[in-house]
């Protein structure tokens, strides 16, 4: 056990407190049991180490990681035994979907140490489990993206903002103080800015990385499948990448692939999980998540320079950043006459020279403009959008 406190006391030391994420001051973190999902590469690591080494005495929290070889012999359970029975109050367990029995035994620590306070971390692939409903009433579930535009800014150029919400954004208040011109950051962000390790060197390698071990390891591991459809995964997504934004044909993928018609739309609502793809319904369902499947986009538009290379058509790249920076804060879903319906509002989004033919018949319709600066009446820049969280 003295190993797990000498990585975890490194790792507080290297941990840089300068900038939070959007999410760090929306967590509750006076709950007894907190979840923290998201996409591999997004910072829930670091997030969790900030607040350790911001908030909290190093003498009775202790951070470890599901990975680590002491789990090969130990249980969960009987490390967080030892830890209280040292005066241990808050235990923090990063990667928890690399534990098996990790539902369970988290229960089992939640109900003998009602003293403990209990931090997790892991794959938004959990959500396909059942087990994250099973800790559904003791814990506090929070999910967590890449980088907005705005936050982007301040990681990566040092340059401050405060927060928009979306009536700000439309009605032009958006005001960036010490940045002047944001068309080439925000060309800069849409190819590598949306995920913090961009930051450090081999980006496109440890993007690679990334997407490989999400299809090959996190999702078969949670839907129970095999080495082989895990390979069907990674087919199903270079189909999706070459085509985005892609109207799905579920028959014709099927055939493609060699599985059955309903087992594709569970491995896209997986890789949507997992924080690949997002998937853009329309408005019958009533509810986000229920209704049909209008497109698919790549996740995010790193994923789209990564995977889709000289198939990164312009016009998708822009949807999938607008599809991306707006879900955090509206149901977004898919319009009618045009590209988006948020709330009462629709949304068309194109080049400097989107016209406003789409949304003439529309109340509250806005043309949302790549390549231009500034806004004007119902015309918003594009770039603006990444300023929500």
């Amino acid at each position: 056990m003295d190993k797990l406190f000498e990585y975890f006391h490194k790792m507080i030391r290297e941990t840089n407190i300068e900038f939070h994420r959007y999410i760090y001051s929306r967590i509750n973190w006076n709950s007894r049991m907190i979840g923290l999902t998201g996409p591999r590469g997004v910072g829930k690591t670091t997030l969790v180490l900030q607040h350790i080494k911001e908030k909290l005495n190093l003498n009775d929290s202790l951070y470890v990681t599901a990975e680590d070889f002491y789990f090969a012999s130990h249980r969960l359970l009987d490390l967080a035994d030892a830890f209280v029975k040292m005066g241990g109050k808050y235990l923090f367990i990063d990667e928890i979907h690399k534990y098996k029995d990790w539902s369970k035994e988290l229960n089992l620590i939640y109900d003998y140490h009602s003293k403990l306070d209990i931090v997790f971390t892991g794959s938004s692939v959990l959500d396909i489990n059942k087990g994250a409903s099973d800790l559904s009433r003791r814990a506090v579930m929070y999910q967590m993206q890449g980088l907005s535009f705005r936050e982007y800014l301040y990681l990566f150029h040092r340059i401050p903002s405060g927060i928009y919400s979306l009536q700000d954004i439309v009605a032009h208040k958006v005001e960036i103080p010490g940045l002047e011109h944001p068309l080439p950051l925000f060309h800069d962000y849409l190819q590598k800015g949306y995920y913090p390790f961009a930051l450090e060197e081999d980006f496109d390698i440890r993007l690679r990385q990334i997407i490989n071990l999400t299809l090959e390891s996190d999702i078969p591991q949670f839907a129970d499948m095999n080495v082989s459809t895990g390979r069907k995964l990674k087919q199903l997504l270079a189909i999706i990448a070459k085509s985005v934004p892609f109207k799905p044909n579920f028959s014709s993928i099927a055939k493609i692939l060699e599985v059955s018609r309903n087992n594709i739309s569970d491995y896209c609502l997986y890789i949507e999980e997992a924080g690949l793809i997002a998937q853009l319904r329309d408005a019958t369902g009533g509810i986000r998540g229920l209704g049909k499947v209008d497109k698919i986009y790549l996740d995010n538009t790193n994923l789209i320079y990564s995977l889709a290379q000289d198939n990164s058509n312009i016009g998708n790249i822009r949807e999938t950043f607008f599809l991306n920076q707006t879900r955090i804060f509206s149901d977004v879903v898919a319009s009618p006459v045009s590209d988006f319906l948020i709330d009462d509002m629709t949304f068309e989004v194109g080049g400097k020279k989107k016209g406003q033919k789409q949304i003439q018949e529309v109340q509250k319709g806005f043309v949302v403009k790549d390549d231009i600066e500034r806004g004007f009446m119902n015309v918003v820049p594009l770039w603006q959008f990444g300023m929500g969280y």
